[in-house]
């Protein structure tokens, strides 16, 4: 019998790059997102479906786990995610609330229904895209990576309660700026890391994580400058990276000479 891969965030960017991978290794696939698929197969080889559904609701993830229709999973990349740029104060409730409720509720809510069976099982692989950003206040940016530091910090948490259930693999994949559709979802194109030529190719991004999680590693940090961000983040005071990120994200900085 094929593997069973669910890979959230699927129709485009890191998501759609994990789903090529997983086609070339023989994973059976249903692949789901809130945008929608041109192609109902995804355009990949192999036994693929695809979901459109709200993963910011339990009632959509619900509709991804029936379509699982009862399938043991053998390997989850929980990578759906949104962004949301510009001033707090000038975000619309709803707006930040999606946000939360994507990358945090939605996920939580996904990761305990299935990594309970996969705990009942006794094995499994689950890949998480959290980031770099988590590491960082955001300024301009900050319910994003106040999101992101929680899934950094709650994989992490999970990951030692199952640690004696040695084949049950969770990976965190931090990347940094990438080059998908995630920063002009965000409202971001103005900005200085909106409009960056030095993004990361999602591809790369995606084989990093790949191969982190059949790896059995816990943690993968995408890129070396992403590396040496976060080794800094780690001991200058919580001042500096706010005001480099305010000088990435601020409304209209990408404008600036």
């Amino acid at each position: 019998m094929a593997k069973f891969a669910i890979i959230t965030g699927a129709s485009t960017g890191i998501g759609r790059e994990l789903a090529k991978l997983a086609a070339e290794d023989g994973y059976d696939m249903l692949l789901v997102a809130d945008t929608p698929f041109v192609d109902p197969s995804a355009g990949l080889p192999g036994n693929v479906e695809t979901l459109e559904t709200d993963l910011s609701t339990f009632e959509g993830v619900d509709r991804l786990l029936d379509a699982a229709a009862g399938r043991e999973i053998d390997l989850l990349c929980a990578n759906a995610g949104h962004g949301l740029g510009g001033g707090f104060l000038d975000q619309e409730v709803a707006e930040w609330r999606h946000v939360i409720d994507t990358n945090v509720t939605g996920t939580v809510y996904l990761l305990q229904k299935v990594l309970k069976r996969m705990s009942a099982r006794g094995e499994g692989k689950v890949l998480v895209t959290g980031s770099i950003a988590g590491w960082m206040p955001g300024s301009f940016q900050a319910v994003y990576n106040g999101t992101k530091a929680f899934i950094d910090n709650f994989t992490a948490a999970i990951r030692n309660e199952l640690k004696e259930q040695k084949n049950i693999t969770i990976t965190t994949l931090e990347p940094g700026p990438v080059e998908t559709e995630f920063f002009h979802r965000a409202g971001m194109d103005d900005t200085s890391v909106g409009q960056s030529d030095s993004k990361s190719d999602p591809a790369d991004v995606a084989k990093h994580g790949w191969d982190a999680v059949m790896a059995g590693k816990a943690t993968i940090i995408s890129g070396l400058m992403n590396k040496l961000q976060v080794a800094a983040a780690g001991v200058l005071p919580q001042s500096i990276p706010a005001e480099i990120h305010r000088g990435m994200a601020e409304p209209g900085s990408g404008r600036k000479e």
